[in-house]
């Protein structure tokens, strides 16, 4: 469908409407054409999200969009099934070097997470997509590059490499979309967002998904969009129903035997540090702990950077220790716990935060862990959140615990530990096994039972190690194979009893 677009700006940034609710039920109402409303049923995917909802009718009928709504809203679909549907609807023969639609992300996880999404979605069209990301090497970008690609989903730095480089020009492209645009901004991308659209035809269709709109979002809209069709589902702000909020005052002594405890209930839990330095410390000390918790920081490589997250998202780690980094980048089903294990200094650090969980009309807990001198930051930080959470002083083992997390407390052997273990029962010596929740039962003679389960579990992981690592080699599109998603992440890793985890009884929580 053609649109006719004014030569000139809107004066003023277009105000924020709320969408009128779409008496559509399902994506084929709203105008998604049949072989992506099947590839979407093939996934389970039968109802859309409000978001999906508003913004959908407009976004395929090539109008420019701004749409508004916190993370976990059902933002991605919104934009890829606009992408592809438009692209497949004027069917082109790939040029080397000339997307024709880019997709712009603030982080690695992010852009991974939305090809995800999209891929599936685009080869059921026959249309090709490419990720293009920093910490990973050029040379699989520049070969699916000179190979032709439909859909290139970028990281901005990386992206503006490539075009100075000569790889890549955006002269074809025909739908830009900057998600999670006001992170963008945080992260200081905007300069070069804005050199990168400045690239791309001036005719195009632009989408912009944004959870606020700050000062240098605005920049973007009023300079890119024309004439945008706002929707504004939810702000960022917006309270979620079954997301609860607690408060705990404790002491420095009972900081990290509290979070042992809620981080080994059953299922997943995310817990977020101010510093690469804290994850690290924290992934080490619950790991000594017995509780299977990998990484996530700007100081690991990529390939860990992925390999954690996959062990995260398939069960092997129930644990993620994460720095703001994670705030906006992953989506993982099922994650019902979100610990501040430091309390974000900025309120929209803590929204993203605890975005993470009760995501799609599922339910979530959320805890801030405060100390007396945190005591006035955190009241002023939830007071700027809109949030009214429950607060209350406990100590070590208060019955709460069990209450935000319910659960039997299930800790594994940690891979050094067991393979020492294993060490001693091979030479003939006696070895006591370690009682993990009830789940594991008295040694016997000779090393006993419960050393030969875990000298088999630490045998196991590290195999599993073994293939993660001859497995995690990147593929064209700039990521990497998962194999067997061993955890290792620096001197972390969770392969050593991702065996012995699933054995003693934790598993994923649905």
């Amino acid at each position: 469908m053609a649109v006719n677009r004014p030569r000139t700006m809107p004066s003023s940034l277009p105000q924020p409407t709320t969408s009128q609710t779409n008496s559509a039920s399902t994506f084929a109402d709203l105008g998604v054409p049949p072989r992506l409303t099947a590839a979407l049923e093939a996934a389970g995917i039968t109802t859309p999200f409000p978001i999906q909802t508003a913004a959908l009718p407009d976004a395929l009928a090539g109008r420019d969009v701004l749409g508004r709504g916190r993370t976990g809203s059902g933002k991605t679909l919104a934009f890829a099934l606009p992408v592809v549907a438009r692209l497949a609807d004027k069917p082109m023969a790939r040029r080397t070097g000339r997307p024709r639609a880019l997709i712009l992300a603030p982080t690695r996880e992010l852009a991974t997470q939305i090809d995800a999404t999209l891929r599936p979605l685009a080869r059921a069209l026959g249309l090709r997509t490419l990720t293009v990301f920093g910490g990973v090497g050029h040379a699989p970008q520049i070969r699916g590059l000179r190979d032709g690609v439909d859909i290139v989903v970028a990281c901005p730095g990386r992206l503006e490499d490539h075009l100075q480089e000569g790889h890549l020009s955006l002269d074809a492209i025909e739908v830009t979309v900057l998600d999670e645009a006001d992170h963008m901004a945080d992260l200081g991308f905007l300069p070069v967002v804005r050199r990168l659209l400045d690239k791309t035809p001036s005719s195009g269709q632009r989408l912009l998904f944004s959870a606020t709109l700050d000062a240098g979002v605005d920049v973007l809209v009023r300079r890119y969009l024309t004439n945008p069709v706002t929707h504004s589902v939810d702000s960022a702000r917006s309270p979620v129903g079954r997301m609860e909020h607690h408060v705990l005052h404790v002491g420095h002594e009972a900081r990290l035997p509290v979070l042992v405890d809620l981080a080994s209930a059953p299922g997943r839990t995310l817990l977020f540090t101010r510093t690469k330095h804290g994850a690290r410390t924290l992934t080490r000390q619950l790991v000594a702990k017995g509780v299977p918790a990998v990484e996530l920081h700007g100081n690991l490589s990529q390939n860990a950077r992925t390999r954690n997250l996959s062990s995260f998202s398939d069960g092997n780690a129930h644990t993620l220790v994460a720095t703001d980094i994670a705030a906006r980048g992953i989506h993982v089903d099922d994650i019902t716990l979100v610990v501040h294990a430091d309390p974000p200094v900025e309120h929209k650090a803590y929204l993203h935060r605890s975005g993470r969980t009760a995501r799609a009309g599922a339910a979530g807990t959320v805890v801030t862990l405060m100390t007396d001198a945190q005591v006035s930051d955190v009241r002023d930080l939830t007071r700027k959140a809109g949030i009214k959470p429950t607060i209350t002083r406990i100590s070590v083992g208060d019955p709460l615990l069990r209450e935000l997390a319910p659960g039997e407390r299930v800790f594994v052997e940690p891979p050094a530990r067991a393979a020492e273990a294993s060490t001693r029962a091979g030479s003939g010596g006696r070895s006591r096994g370690r009682r993990t929740g009830g789940t594991g039962g008295s040694s016997g003679t000779g090393g006993g039972g419960r050393s030969r389960r875990t000298s088999a579990a630490n045998r196991r992981g590290q195999a599993s190690s073994s293939a993660a690592r001859t497995s995690s080699s990147p593929r064209s599109d700039g990521s990497t194979h998962g194999g067997a998603q061993a955890a290792a992440s620096g001197s972390t890793s969770a392969a050593g009893f991702s065996a012995s985890a699933r054995s003693g009884g934790r598993g994923r929580r649905r």
